[in-house]
């Protein structure tokens, strides 16, 4: 899919690692959450509450993901699920542009 139709967008911007990562929230009727965001290179590591699916749009990233001990390469056009309640790293190595959907 690529577009969203009658979606709220809120305003406000969601803004990690002093601002090189940062996302927008859009909230769906259904009660559906998904951020879109874009990440420069570098390391970061996240702490998620609900089980994620992150959509790799474009660039290139490795990923750690609880429980694992090797990193996993991720580029455009590939995903990777993450755990509720966990940490996982990410190696951004080029701009990466993604869509994370909040899963309950």
């Amino acid at each position: 899919m690529s577009e969203f139709t009658q979606v709220t967008v809120v305003k406000k911007a969601n803004v990690y690692f002093n601002g090189n990562v940062c996302s927008r929230t859009i909230k769906f009727a259904d009660g559906t959450i998904k951020t879109l965001g874009f990440m420069q290179p570098g390391e970061y590591t996240f702490n998620t509450a609900d089980k994620e699916n992150m959509e790799i749009l474009s660039g290139e990233l490795d990923v750690k993901l609880p429980g694992n001990e090797v990193w996993q390469t991720i580029n455009g056009g590939e995903s990777f699920d993450v755990p509720a309640n966990s940490a996982f790293t990410m190696k951004v190595k080029t701009p990466t542009d993604y869509c994370c959907s909040f899963i309950k």
